[in-house]
């Protein structure tokens, strides 16, 4: 159950969220919302990575018994960072950046438990998708055992443009997917890393398959076809950084 603190109803207080530049996961709304003020929320909504939800009225009225004049926002509990502003500052730093991607996960624990590991293993960003994704709220914090107050976190509105320009950069992109080429361990780790995991039921999108330079698998030796995302994304993101820490071993 999200905290009754991290929302907020009624039309004009979303509306002064939103101009205020306030991190949003999403915003609930009447489907038969019209009025002029409405009209107001929908220009300011625009053109924003805000995903909206139309959703019957009674829905908004078990969130709140207050007057939400037929809107709910769920503020973010992190503010959400852009790969865009990451990238450049991290290579400044003289840092080889490590990115974890997450195409279509919508499990708020698999996203905790991810962010826990790629906290601890010092990955330097998470990325998802503004819509049809997981979000930073009360439940994946939880999970993650607050990781996630500290691991920056960029919400894309699209994933592609974003590979795209990760690619440009000089990342290497490696996708986790039952398509692999080969095993994990003989994938290339070590530069520029952008750790592609996608949902378990659809997997990682072809689109974005399409750009990667590494298909890699993890064995299934049961009769199980397919590990937890969070379990499979632990044991890529530990592989890499097995073959980063040999990097900075044989540099010293």
């Amino acid at each position: 159950m999200i905290d009754k603190s991290e929302m907020i109803f009624g039309v004009r207080a979303v509306i002064e969220a939103i101009q205020a530049g306030k991190d949003i996961d999403k915003v609930l709304i009447k489907k038969d919302i019209q009025s002029d003020l409405s009209r107001d929320l929908f220009a300011a909504l625009k053109g924003s990575l805000i995903p909206v939800q139309r959703v019957p009225v009674e829905r908004l009225n078990r969130i709140t018994r207050k007057n939400h004049q037929g809107v709910v926002a769920y503020v973010s509990a992190v503010t959400y960072q852009r790969t865009e502003d990451l990238v450049p500052y991290l290579f400044e730093q003289g840092k080889t950046p490590f990115f974890v991607m997450l195409d279509g996960i919508t499990d708020v624990r698999n996203f905790g438990a991810i962010a826990r590991t790629c906290e601890c293993a010092a990955v330097d960003a998470v990325i998802i998708p503004a819509k049809n994704s997981v979000t930073v709220n009360a439940d994946a914090v939880k999970t993650s055992a607050g990781a996630l107050h500290t691991l920056p976190v960029c919400r894309e509105q699209s994933l592609t443009d974003t590979l795209k320009y990760l690619k440009e950069c000089g990342f290497r992109l490696v996708a986790a997917t039952e398509k692999g080429d080969y095993n994990y361990t003989c994938g290339e780790y070590t530069g520029p890393l952008c750790l592609i995991m996608g949902a378990e039921d659809k997997g990682v999108a072809y689109e974005h398959l399409a750009l990667c330079d590494e298909w890699v698998k993890i064995p299934m030796l049961g009769t199980i076809e397919s590990l937890n995302v969070s379990v499979a994304a632990g044991i890529l993101i530990y592989e890499a950084v097995k073959q980063r820490l040999a990097v900075d071993n044989a540099e010293l």
